[in-house]
């Protein structure tokens, strides 16, 4: 498969992949050149996907948004915590307060965010 270079080859790519998976089950031999095709496009796709839509990483606000709703927290008890106080938790989400050393080294540990997105508030 050559590489894609633009959009009219991604969406070919795209459908030709849709023709592969009617031919691939889970039960195909990883050498059945249906599968080796699919492999390979699949590949090409999620290159060509990285460098033409790429995907931005989340904000602290939204990850620790996620956090709070998939462990049911509400501010206070996620300064609680985060040891510090709901106004501190108030003011960081909404940008008015850095977030200090304490409170990114909790975020960490207790919520398990990436420091990647911490520091790049």
């Amino acid at each position: 498969m050559n590489k894609i270079a633009n959009n009219k080859n991604y969406e070919e790519a795209l459908d030709r992949i849709e023709f592969l998976l009617t031919k691939v089950g889970n039960n195909t031999s990883i050498h059945n050149p249906f599968f080796i095709e699919l492999d390979e496009l699949s590949d090409e796709v999620a290159k060509y996907e990285e460098m033409n839509f790429p995907v931005p990483k989340p904000s602290l606000r939204d990850v620790i948004e996620l956090r709070m709703f998939e462990r049911k927290l509400n501010q206070k008890t996620l300064a609680e915590l985060l040891g510090t106080n709901s106004a501190c938790i108030s003011e960081y989400m909404k940008g008015k307060r850095e977030i200090t050393l304490k409170i990114a080294k909790a975020l960490y540990h207790k919520l398990n965010i990436d420091p990647d997105i911490i520091l790049s508030v």
